[in-house]
């Protein structure tokens, strides 16, 4: 494993750890997208069928329980622990324009066409627009806590690092898959404008403001 896959993983765990605790903390859910939460969690369980056919490392096996393990628990602190703070009005993204294209595109491009193949394959391109839901609801309400911005900057950089990592795994393993490598910098073009909001922003300590 890469210096660059080691640290993608690290920060997209840093990423679930902060949503995590800033929802439990806080005891609310506000200015977080559920829906963008249902969508990783569909990822997640989607990609990491292969827990019950086969085993790669430790490692790999823990992390694929924890992503896991760690969706579901947000899904639930959101529509039923702390529904009560859930604005519901403002995480109005259509997800069925992204599951319906994503899931006929995951049938036609796809390295394999086997059930599980297709699987790994939607989970890779819904995952690369999963965050939308949760843009988009910032967008409507104009602002974003602090917090979450630093979720969502440690998800954007878990992507960006990802990248790096299958420019390694080209040049020192000859690996290479199109798929993951399109659908990856889809998903860090999406974090772009983001970026530059976080770093001009909430790193001098300015709240992020978004135009509606």
């Amino acid at each position: 494993m890469n210096v660059f896959r080691l640290t993608g993983d690290l920060s997209h765990l840093a990423a679930i750890i902060i949503l995590l605790l800033k929802i439990w903390k806080s005891r609310s859910c506000a200015g977080i997208s559920g829906k963008s939460q249902i969508l990783f969690s569909l990822v997640f369980t989607t990609r990491y069928l292969d827990l019950l056919t086969s085993f790669i490392s430790l490692y790999n096996t823990c992390m694929k329980v924890i992503y896991i393990g760690c969706a579901y628990a947000t899904v639930y602190l959101i529509y039923m622990k702390f529904r009560a703070t859930y604005d519901g009005n403002h995480d109005s993204f259509r997800v069925e324009f992204l599951i319906v294209p994503v899931g006929g595109l995951s049938v036609l491009i796809n390295h394999d066409f086997s059930p599980l193949e297709i699987l790994w394959t939607f989970s890779i391109y819904l995952e690369s627009v999963a965050i939308l839901p949760q843009l988009f609801m910032i967008s409507k309400t104009g602002e974003a806590e602090t917090i979450t911005t630093h979720y969502l900057f440690c998800l954007g950089l878990y992507r960006a690092l990802y990248l790096f990592n299958w420019i390694w795994r080209y040049y020192f393993e000859g690996f290479f898959d199109m798929i993951a490598i399109v659908a990856g910098v889809v998903q860090t073009v999406l974090y772009c404008d983001f970026f530059y909001l976080y770093v001009t922003k909430v790193l001098k300590g300015k709240k992020l403001s978004l135009p509606a």
